[in-house]
């Protein structure tokens, strides 16, 4: 003989009530659509108007200088001595660990970082810590493969400098970007970024920066600058700016003359009241089989290089040079980075070579 749940009183209520909110949520729905029937009906037709365009993602305000940037040496000189040991434990998902030594010319004191870094479809996770006890970590969580939140924070080991947290959103649309951030958010100071850059033709797009920053006792500042990136129709040139309100002005221009060479040139220029200083600097770069020439000259006299050539797709060696003529001063860096794993090259995904006849 079948059996049935038997419900007792305060069920019975309970599925009464859950039955009058669903009715009285529905009957709102009802006398709501004729209001919010127009705004959503305009919001489509402008939508498929704007789609009609077809106009191409315009990247993140972030990555603006992307490809100059890794063409310049800034991010990449270094001086003294240096050495990365990489090792990969995981492929998929991936996960590895680094020991990185450094001993730079003006530093008396050899440093030390570890840092790990995990990473799936979806999640990314990133920390590291050095011989001074200061700790750094980042974690990207992707929603979508469009909409990715990004934290970051850092704690130092010295009582005398302060801890760092980041709040950080990116989504890329169909024909634009936007990014908001929140530095140090439940502190007494505070700063609040929020940029969105649009296509507004098949080769431009235009878009603003807004910066407020909060300190104490009671000062509250907001400054909004101006963004431009022209790319070339056959995307193998681009031109940026960044134009603050206070009298700064970032450009820059990249051009990949072939898939070897690609050249960059920027300008910062700075017209304050207290200051007016402008730097310009142009770079190479150069892909060769199996190493990677940079070299870099700017106004300020200094011209520098780095040759990363490696022996081995898990050995590298870098130098690196640096002279500034007006302080008549020059810098020397040399450095390797070692990579190494205990998996098979099935694990890593790489094709297994043939076994050559007769050789069984």
């Amino acid at each position: 003989m079948a059996s049935y749940p038997v419900y007792g009183k305060e069920e019975s209520s309970s599925f009464g009530v859950l039955s009058g909110v669903s009715s009285v949520a529905e009957g709102t729905l009802k006398a709501l659509s004729p209001v919010v029937s127009p705004f959503t009906n305009a919001y489509s037709r402008f939508s498929t108007w704007r789609a009609s365009f077809g106009l191409p993602n315009p990247g993140s305000s972030e990555n603006l200088q992307k490809e100059i940037k890794t063409v310049q040496l800034t991010q990449w000189m270094f001086d003294g001595a240096r050495a990365d040991l990489t090792k990969a434990l995981s492929a998929n998902p991936a996960f590895q660990v680094t020991h990185s030594f450094s001993l730079g010319s003006q530093a008396p004191i050899p440093a030390y970082n570890f840092g790990a870094v995990f990473a799936d479809s979806a999640l990314f996770l990133q920390g590291g810590v050095d011989n001074d006890a200061n700790v750094s970590a980042k974690c990207n969580f992707g929603w979508t493969p469009t909409s990715v939140t990004k934290l970051y924070a850092q704690v130092s080991g010295s009582p005398t400098q302060g801890s760092m947290f980041q709040f950080e959103h990116d989504h890329q649309g169909t024909d634009y970007s936007f990014n908001i951030k929140a530095i140090n958010p439940s502190e007494p100071a505070k700063i609040f970024i929020g940029n969105l850059l649009q296509s507004v033709t098949n080769n431009l797009a235009l878009g603003a920066e807004a910066v407020y920053q909060i300190q104490p006792p009671n000062v509250r500042e907001l400054q909004v600058s101006g963004l431009l990136k022209y790319t070339s129709t056959n995307r193998n040139w681009i031109a940026t700016a960044h134009l603050r309100p206070i009298g700064v002005l970032e450009a820059s221009y990249w051009h990949k003359l072939s898939e070897k060479v690609e050249v960059g040139a920027s300008l910062d220029l700075i017209n304050a009241p207290m200051k007016r200083e402008a730097v310009a600097a142009v770079g190479a770069k150069y892909d060769l089989r199996m190493a990677t020439f940079r070299a870099q000259v700017d106004s300020t006299g200094k011209v520098s290089a780095l040759l990363e050539q490696k022996f081995a797709p898990t050995f590298a060696f870098l130098v690196s040079g640096e002279i500034d003529h007006v302080k008549n001063s020059a810098k020397v860096g040399v450095g390797v980075m070692i990579e190494s794993t205990s998996l098979s090259p099935e694990e890593m995904g790489m094709v297994p070579m043939p076994v050559p006849p007769g050789a069984l």
